[in-house]
Parts: C-alpha cells; structure tokens; sequence
C-alpha cells in the first residue's frame, strides 16, 4: 500500500506543479492559456491522443470555402489551412495531422473526444462551453440570407422584411439560433439535418430563404445554386459570433492551441489565411 505523502513532501511538489501549469487568462476557457516560458509545440508535447500525432476532427463532406474539393487533408480552404498553420505551430508537420470524421451535430455532445480539436465553423456559446472547450476565435462570422434570385424574398432589404417568409437552416447551428432570436419569424423556421437538405428544400420551394455563415452563402450562390442570391447579412445580437476550435472539457492542450493562435495573429498568418480563402464578403447589402 502506498504510504500518504506528508505536508512536508507536498509542499515543494505542489509548488513544483504550479510552476509548470498553464497560467489563467480571460480567453474562452479556463485552461486556454499556457505558461510564457513554453512555446507552443513546447506546450503540446505529451498533450495529444496519440504521441507525435495533432488529430483533427471535421465534418464529412466538408465544404468550400472552409475545406477545398471535399478533402480536409490538402491544406487548402480556410479552416484546412488554418488546421494546418495551427500544427505547424505545435511542432506538427503535415506529415504528422491526421483528421477525423465527425458530424457537426455530435461534437459539442459531452464526453470523450476522438480528436484533439474539431475545427468546423462551430461557434463559440455560453450552452456550449458548458460541456466542452473552445479555443479562441479564429473567425468572426455574419449571417448570410440566400434566397432564389427570381423569388419575393430577394427583394428584401431589412430584417423585417424577413418576418413573414418561410425561413429554413440547418439544426444545431448558429444560424437557426439568428433566425429565432434575431429575425423572430412569424412561423416557425424548417429544420433540417444539413446543409445539403436545407439547399434542396429552397431549390424545390419548401422555404422562401434559408441562412447559413456568410462565406458558406457565398459558395452556396456562387457554386452549387447559381440561381440563388444572397439577400443580405446581419450579426446576431449581442456579443459578436465568432468561430473557435473545439475540444473535450479539460483537454490541456486548449492553451497551446491559444498560444499558436496568438503568434499566428501577431505575425499576420492568419489574416493572411483568411484574405486567401475568404475574400469575397464584401458589398453585401447589411440588413438592419
């Protein structure tokens, strides 16, 4: 039987302890910050699933311009590219990510996690941070309302003018969130699984509009249903959306994340990233 340690012995090792954990800092979660002295590939040694290896979860399929072609593993699309810079940064090379399939409706599920991050325009909430970590944002997202470009609903040119449509999004997200809370329409939006079933719905007249993230609205209109257009955007209410990397409550590698976060943000790799992929948000009418 092991013999309890004494207050003597505990004591040097509780300040031993301190002095290697992670330091608090006021980002999304409580353990998002690691200690200065470390870099951050410092910081990730020893933290991930599998040693020598950053696991990264998204959904399949994986849509531009987040993901290009369908393939999370090419390193082109923001939220690829992003994945990618963000393990450079922990001393992974591309070499060393492997990513995993995981549906967008389970990964703020709580419990353990098949990944070391899920990266896939999921938004940062008070519900969901009560069950699982977050980075900090790497994206600050707008609404974007698509409607078919012959339809009344793209004549709209306010957020009341939104009210009386037919409106539709995909559960789970942010997006159906704004629709209910922001627009409040006067019937209760459709519901569906995903994006792909939200855009067939609008092509067969099921809703009058459907909302999503503007730049998925953007490949939406531009790509899959060139008959489409985007009516306007608007923020949501309150504390401005913004997209962060998720990962399972506790897991200490949310600070080296934060950390490779913060070194991409004050050299320009980020911005850099998002100029790349997500260029096109401007001249959008704003709907107020």
């Amino acid at each position: 039987m092991r013999k309890p340690l004494t207050a003597a012995v505990l004591a040097p090792l509780m300040l031993l302890a301190l002095g290697c954990a992670p330091q608090a800092s006021s980002t999304a979660t409580d353990n998002s910050s690691s200690s200065t002295a470390q870099t951050a590939a410092e910081c990730a040694q020893g933290n991930t699933l599998t040693d020598g290896t950053l696991t990264v979860g998204t959904d399949s399929p994986a849509f531009d311009p987040w993901f290009s072609n369908n393939d999370p593993t090419n390193g082109k699309g923001f939220e690829s590219a992003v994945a990618y810079a963000v393990a450079k940064q922990m001393g992974f090379d591309a070499s060393a990510v492997t990513w995993a399939k995981v549906p967008f409706n389970s990964s703020y599920a709580p419990g353990p996690k098949k990944f070391d991050f899920d990266i896939n325009q999921i938004s940062i909430t008070p519900a969901r941070q009560k069950v699982v970590d977050f980075s900090d944002g790497y994206y600050d997202a707008a609404q974007g309302v698509i409607a078919l470009k012959d339809s009344p609903a793209a004549q709209a040119t306010s957020v009341d003018d939104l009210k009386d449509l037919k409106l539709g999004a995909q559960t789970g997200t942010t997006s159906l969130t704004a629709i209910r809370d922001d627009i409040q329409p006067s019937s209760e939006p459709l519901v569906f699984q995903s994006t792909n079933a939200a855009k067939q719905a609008l092509l067969n007249g099921q809703v009058d509009a459907i909302v999503a993230d503007l730049p998925t609205a953007f490949f939406i209109t531009a790509v899959q249903i060139p008959t489409a257009t985007i009516v306007g955007q608007f923020q949501q209410s309150g504390t401005p959306e913004q997209f962060g990397m998720l990962f399972e409550k506790g897991n200490p590698l949310v600070g080296c994340v934060n950390q490779a976060l913060a070194t991409m943000k004050s050299d320009g790799t980020l911005d850099a990233i998002e100029k790349k992929w997500l260029s096109q948000t401007v001249n959008v009418p704003v709907l107020q």
